[in-house]
C-alpha cells in the first residue's frame, strides 16, 4: 500500500474503546479484536503494513502481531473474494462428508484451498473445528454457520451468494 495506513476516526474510537477495557501494561490484550476491525476496514486481508500500524497502536512488536494473524485462520495473509467458504476439516465433519464438501466446491469454482474464484466472489479455505461438531460438515461463512451442508445446500448458498443476497454480518 502506498497511501498512509490509518482507521476512520469511527474506527480509531472503536479500537480505543476496546483498548480501555485492559490495563494500559496489557494493551497487546485487545489484539485479536483490533486485527478484526483492521481486516474489516482494509480490504478483508492483513497487509505487513496494516499489521505494523496495529502494532504501533497497541505499543507492541510487529512480530507479535504477525504471530497472531498466521495462527488463526480468521485472519487473510493474501487478498481474498468478497465470500470466504471456510469448511471445518477436522474429525467429525469428515466422518460427515465435508472433504466430498471441499471437493464439490473446488470443482464447482474451479480453484483449490486457499484461492479465489476468477470472478473475484469466492475464496475457499480449510479451517480446523469451527466448535459445531454436532452439525458436520459445516462451514463459515460471514458470521454464520452452514450446518449439515450437502452439494444443493452448498449450491443453494453459492447462488445466495452470486444474488448478493446472503447476510455475512
Amino acid at each position: 500500500m502506498s497511501e498512509t495506513i490509518a482507521f476512520t476516526p469511527e474506527t480509531l474510537a472503536q479500537v480505543h474503546k476496546i483498548t480501555a477495557r485492559y490495563p494500559v501494561e496489557r494493551k497487546k490484550s485487545a489484539l485479536i479484536p483490533v486485527l478484526h476491525l483492521a481486516q474489516k476496514e482494509f480490504g478483508g486481508w492483513l497487509q505487513v503494513p496494516v499489521m505494523d500500524y496495529v502494532a504501533e497502536l497497541l505499543e507492541i512488536k510487529p512480530i507479535e502481531v504477525y504471530e497472531v494473524a498466521t495462527f488463526y485462520s480468521m485472519f487473510n495473509m493474501k487478498p481474498v473474494g468478497k465470500y470466504v467458504l471456510e469448511v471445518c476439516q477436522t474429525g467429525p465433519c469428515m466422518l460427515n462428508g465435508s472433504d466430498e464438501i471441499i471437493q464439490y466446491i473446488k470443482e464447482t469454482l474451479n480453484i483449490n484451498a486457499g484461492e479465489t474464484s476468477a470472478d473475484g466472489l469466492f475464496t475457499l479455505k480449510t479451517v480446523e473445528c469451527l466448535g459445531a461438531c454436532g452439525y458436520a460438515p459445516m462451514m463459515q461463512l460471514g458470521k454464520f454457520y452452514h450446518e449439515h451442508l450437502t452439494k444443493e445446500k452448498v449450491n443453494e448458498i453459492l447462488e445466495l451468494c452470486r444474488q448478493g443476497t446472503l447476510a455475512l454480518d
